[in-house]
């Protein structure tokens, strides 16, 4: 039995080291945690201080107004130059696409202008060669009429008829 017995206490010994254990582990853990809940409500103000409202401190006092005035005029002020900067900005912006609209304009009128010309000297050169084919014409037919009249015959003509 002394056997049995032995078994026993160390069976015992081990539950309270695990206990223990248990016990060290959960402090660890939640330890922080609990000093800290209880360091803080000690700093806590009394609870009779906790309902003490301070929306009235200043409100009738003229020199803290007219210093919210001023810093109320200078954010406007401030608002309408970041306008004012934005606004110069945008219209600097706008001058240099017109400036750039303009050049490409005016770059687009010359080409239009030199292609304009180029289509007039091309109708001028037409004209002139249908001028020049016209006469052409006229002075062949006015040979081909004296040859016949001389007794030419046209090979082309003979060839055709056959």
């Amino acid at each position: 039995m002394a056997v049995g017995g032995r078994r026993a206490a160390v069976a015992a010994c081990g539950r309270w080291c695990l206990v223990i254990l248990a016990v060290a582990s959960a402090l660890g853990v939640s330890g922080p945690a609990l000093y800290w809940r209880y360091k803080k409500g000690f700093s806590s103000p009394a609870a009779g201080l906790m309902n003490f409202s301070i929306s009235a401190c200043g409100t009738n006092d003229p020199e803290r107004t007219k210093e919210m005035e001023k810093q109320f005029v200078d954010l406007l002020n401030e608002e309408l130059k970041l306008q004012q900067v934005v606004a110069e900005e945008h219209i600097h912006h706008m001058n240099a696409t017109l400036v750039e609209a303009k050049r490409q304009a005016t770059l687009y009128q010359r080409e239009a202008e030199k292609c304009n010309a180029a289509t007039e000297t091309c109708e001028e050169a037409r004209e002139k060669s249908e001028g020049a084919i016209s006469k052409e014409r006229k002075l062949t037919s006015l040979w081909e009429r004296r040859a016949r009249e001389l007794g030419w015959q046209d090979s082309r003509a003979a060839t055709t008829a056959r």
